[in-house]
């Protein structure tokens, strides 16, 4: 399908619409207080008792089926009739339209004047996408992405199989993915996930701080490989320019140890043409860019292409996924990227009523901007979800930590949710009892999964641990929204005075989110709900989510300043703390 330059619908102010008005009405009329409930409210209040007593099928309501993921939203402190203003809200900032442009491939990243296409990245093989730049010239996007697709594929297969060898004929057995931001939380955070489908013995590990200690780290797991450990060693560079001064830098630290390394087992490392063959063995780039990664010695048939319409935290089920597809085969990342395209299908073609994406994006608005929430959790009941929490700080936190709106006036109410997280029974045992009985509203998306990988029996025999991990889970879901009154405490003649300590005040909001078992197929679809929920989020704010302009000025800064962290000339930055700061660190380094 052809496009012109994306042309926004009118934009006007969401604090000016008329549903907003109405919405801000409703959230005064429902106060939501978070101090001590009665058994029943009978007051004019959002009481997550008094919802579920009003609604009885309040529960099958509002539950819904997104692709493999089975969503509840009725623990969410929302009422029917706040809950089609969202909806009506939604519908009057234009969402149908801007998802219809963005999957059309019209360039709604207007500051960079880009499409943003990463739907197209997980496009079955049988679907055309066609767009039109403003030039006039045609690009077969789903074309460019399954040429792409089978070049990974191919060398993933010759890696498994053992046909790709080092440059002293060892099979590769360790793929390090050197990268920062997008070109590594997506990886990594799903390399973690996907652990029980890593078959083929390539064990996947990933650089991405500039501290040196990270690089030593990974290292020193290669190290422990004895002989073989960097012969039987991939890197895989993983920056769209090729510039990133982090990425650039760990990737020359890791040749020249590789280099150091191979020369100790006998290979000659003397001179450029050599140094040059072993980098082709043991580098192979992900990049737009082909003369800088030619210039550090990767050989352009091994480096593969992404797009500028491919922002880096929307970028896993890219080429960026290469690291992965090494570890759990070309098949099991066509099973993740069919999870992308059912969340992807269910946010095409669902009315926002029943649109889980949706439905999530206009309650996280509700929150942050007319309740006053300050964060959202994110609480996976899987340990192999770890990264989850850390990998959507960048998707929901890069892409919606705007204070400007699409004109480049200032917005008028909060915006972007500050999410955090860590896994399981992890978590209530360290911060669940200031989201119990704090003073904050904290939003909670509960993540789990009914059948595990692997299961054991619990301390007594009579249970599984992964059933005692999921009772953990509804049990934490229920007890946030329905709590435990003084009354209820004194029919259990607990001591006066301890009552008012021990009331769960409840009436705290969370979503739940059930996957049969964590797939590829299951993540893909989990991605692919946050993306689309930062998307709707954006369009309602009138943000761009798509470009991260916050992100340069302090790498600017890095660089400006590395020059003064070593030697005698003046320090002159025209800030006296940072002047002090630079002139102490001079002082005590130690080289």
């Amino acid at each position: 399908m052809s496009h012109q330059h994306f042309v926004p619908p009118a934009e006007q102010d969401l604090t000016t619409l008329y549903e907003w008005e109405k919405l801000v009405e409703h959230a005064e009329r429902f106060t939501t207080s978070l101090g001590t409930p009665t058994a029943v409210d009978t007051g004019d209040t959002l009481n997550l008792r008094k919802l579920f007593q009003e609604q009885p099928g309040r529960a099958s309501d509002m539950t819904f089926q997104c692709g493999p993921l089975r969503v509840d939203l009725s623990k969410n402190l929302i009422d029917p009739s706040g809950l089609n203003l969202l909806v009506n809200l939604a519908r009057s900032k234009k969402v149908e339209d801007y998802r219809v442009a963005m999957f059309e491939g019209q360039q709604i990243n207007t500051t960079e004047q880009r499409s943003v296409l990463h739907t197209a990245l997980r496009l079955p093989v049988d679907r055309d996408l066609t767009v039109e730049d403003a030039e006039g010239n045609t690009q077969d996007i789903a074309a460019d992405v399954h040429q792409v697709l089978g070049r990974m594929r191919d060398f993933a297969k010759a890696l498994r199989s053992g046909q790709w060898q080092g440059i002293s004929g060892h099979t590769i057995k360790h793929v390090v993915n050197i990268g920062i931001g997008g070109s590594d939380l997506g990886p990594a955070m799903a390399a973690e996930a996907l652990r029980p489908y890593q078959t083929a013995g390539i064990t996947p590990h990933f650089i991405s701080n500039v501290d040196p200690a990270h690089l030593e780290a990974v290292l020193d797991q290669l190290e422990q490989q004895g002989k073989i450990g960097a012969e039987s060693t991939l890197f895989v560079v993983a920056s769209k320019t090729f510039n990133t001064a982090e990425t650039l830098a760990n990737a020359h630290a890791a040749r020249r140890w590789l280099l150091a390394r191979l020369e100790r087992t006998g290979v000659d490392v003397s001179t450029e043409e050599q140094v040059r063959q072993i980098t082709a063995k043991h580098f192979v780039a992900v990049s737009t860019h082909q003369e800088e990664v030619e210039e550090f010695g990767i050989d352009p048939k091994n480096m593969f292409e992404f797009w500028d319409w491919v922002g880096g935290r929307y970028s896993v089920d890219s080429s960026i996924g290469l690291t992965l597809m090494a570890a759990i085969g070309p098949r099991d990342f066509t099973n993740f990227l069919e999870g992308f395209y059912d969340v992807d299908k269910h946010f095409s073609s669902e009315p926002l009523e029943m649109n889980v994406p949706v439905l999530m994006a206009l309650l996280g608005v509700w929150y942050t901007s007319l309740l006053g929430a300050q964060s959202h959790a994110v609480l996976p009941y899987s340990q192999d979800l770890d990264r989850f929490p850390a990998y959507l700080q960048q998707l929901m936190m890069e892409s919606n930590g705007k204070s400007v709106r699409l004109d480049g006036s200032a917005v008028t109410t909060p915006t972007g949710e500050i999410y955090w997280g860590e896994p399981g029974t992890n978590g209530q045992h360290a911060f669940m009892q200031l989201v119990h009985q704090g003073t904050h509203l904290i939003p909670v998306d509960f993540i789990g999964f009914v059948n595990p990988h692997v299961d054991h029996a619990d301390a007594t025999g009579a249970h599984s641990m992964h059933d005692m991990l999921m009772s953990n889970l509804f049990a934490q879901s229920r007890v946030l929204a329905f709590g435990k009154t003084a009354e209820e405490l004194r029919e259990e003649s607990l001591d006066e005075a301890l009552i008012a300590h021990k009331v769960m005040p409840g009436n705290r909001p969370s979503t739940t989110i059930l996957g049969d078992k964590l797939t590829p197929r299951t993540l893909g679809a989990l991605i692919a709900l946050y993306e689309h929920i930062a998307f709707v989020q954006g369009v309602l704010w009138g943000i761009n989510s798509f470009d991260q302009w916050g992100v340069e000025l302090g790498k600017a800064q890095a660089t400006a300043l590395l020059d003064l962290l070593h030697g005698e000339s003046a320090v002159d930055t025209g800030d006296s703390s940072t002047d002090d700061l630079i002139h102490h660190y001079r002082s005590r380094r130690e080289r």
